[in-house]
């Protein structure tokens, strides 16, 4: 089972990517004096297709892990995020699986940390 799928009962999008291009947000028009720039995303929230989703940081990093055959099959394992890092729970095989996951959760845009205080080395 996927990460997507076992962490957010999601089956992969079309499209999907791990650093997606942010779809601009359009802003309510106001009769105001505000700026009409678009609003952007804040990268830990850019989901897998570049639109706004609150864990899309999360998403990220899961579909980081399931296109990686070396961490595509780790069940015991869980990504979550608070603001800009990402945070993993569980067991790992090896301290190399880890050191692996923490890397590749560091490449996706948007981390700024990796917090394995709640992984166990099985």
């Amino acid at each position: 089972m996927s990460w997507l799928k076992r962490l957010f009962g999601l089956e992969k999008p079309q499209n999907a990517q791990v650093n997606p291009t942010p779809q601009p947000v359009p802003q309510a028009s106001t009769t105001s004096a505000a700026p009409t720039a678009t609003q952007s995303i804040p990268p830990e929230r850019l989901g897998l297709n570049g639109e706004y989703d609150q864990s899309g940081l999360a998403k990220r990093v899961a579909l980081a892990f399931d296109q990686d055959p070396q961490l595509d099959d780790i069940n015991t394992l869980w990504v979550a995020q608070t603001g800009s890092t990402v945070v993993l729970k569980g067991q790992v095989p090896s301290q190399e699986i880890l050191n692996k996951m923490m890397s590749v959760a560091r490449s996706v845009h948007g981390t700024t940390g990796v917090e394995t205080n709640q992984v166990t080395i099985a």
